[in-house]
């Protein structure tokens, strides 16, 4: 089986600060660094690094090469990447001491991916296939529709989060994950809950209290606590979490085993800075004490 993910390629431009900015204040950073990042590029890192066969659909820049060539570095099939534009998206990150961060998103080149890519790349797909979208892209109905049309698993991750975006999407997908925050306003916008929507599985990441998983086909309702850590940077911890549980999924574990195994690899990855390049192999996540 093999996971193909619709999903940003981002340079995130990370700068270490005291404290999260109020409005109108201004600091002074103590770091600056440049890592690969992107929902779509840490989602397919974390997959590959949990052990599934990753195709990423995507788009860089020409400022951009080095960011496909790192995701071939982890393990990433980049044919489906391609080069449109000068400019490859990019994220201004500020990391607060207590592991806090804000995000601004400059979209580029992951907004101009066109649909020849997708059908292309989904051409090769298989049944059993799983197809994971992101809101950091074009094109998101588009594919989810391709993929249910030809019988595969299609997921959602409703971030950054957009009502109608979800809306948009979820007759055609089967995984939605999301978090606390993004449930309540998704039961405002549509006066659903998210386990009212039609979606067999449906995953709600809690932060430092773990995550809830619904399975609404049988009534399954079950709670994941988190592991007890100190964070250095939370930036892609839901990113990885997600990449883990769609390559357990994919490898044929249980839910329930899946969902403890990104709880780790979450755990450990908040431990260190960086977003794509942090998420740990899953010997890591096997063999490291929490």
């Amino acid at each position: 089986m093999a996971i193909w993910n619709l999903g940003s390629i981002n340079a995130d431009i990370v700068y270490s600060v005291p404290h999260i900015l109020a409005p109108g204040e201004t600091l002074s950073s103590t770091g600056r660094a440049i890592y690969l990042g992107g929902k779509g590029a840490n989602m397919s890192v974390a997959a590959a690094r949990a052990g599934a066969q990753v195709h990423h659909i995507g788009a860089v820049g020409a400022d951009g090469i080095w960011a496909r060539d790192r995701l071939l570095e982890y393990g990433v099939d980049t044919r489906y990447i391609e080069t449109i534009g000068d400019l490859t998206s990019q994220a201004i990150i500020a990391v607060a001491d207590d592991g806090e961060n804000t995000i601004i998103i400059q979209p580029g080149a992951s907004t101009l991916i066109r649909l020849e890519s997708v059908q292309a790349a989904l051409s090769e797909a298989h049944t059993g296939d799983r197809v994971v979208c992101q809101n950091e892209t074009n094109l998101q109905v588009e594919t989810a529709a391709l993929a249910k049309q030809m019988g595969l698993k299609v997921a959602y991750a409703a971030a950054p989060f957009s009502a109608k975006a979800v809306s948009d999407v979820i007759e055609f997908i089967d995984f939605l994950i999301l978090n606390e925050v993004e449930a309540r306003q998704l039961t405002e916008a549509l006066g659903k809950t998210p386990q009212e929507l039609g979606v067999r599985d449906v995953i709600i990441t809690l932060g430092s209290r773990g995550a809830e998983w619904f399975e609404t086909e049988h009534g399954i309702h079950k709670t994941f606590e988190a592991y007890k850590v100190e964070p250095v940077d939370t930036t892609g911890a839901g990113d990885t979490f997600t990449g883990y549980v769609l390559a357990g999924l994919d490898r044929g574990q249980p839910m329930e085993q899946a969902l403890r195994t990104a709880n780790r690899a979450g755990a450990i990855m908040v431990t260190r800075k960086g977003a794509a390049d942090s998420i740990p192999d899953l010997h890591e996540v096997q063999t490291v004490r929490l």
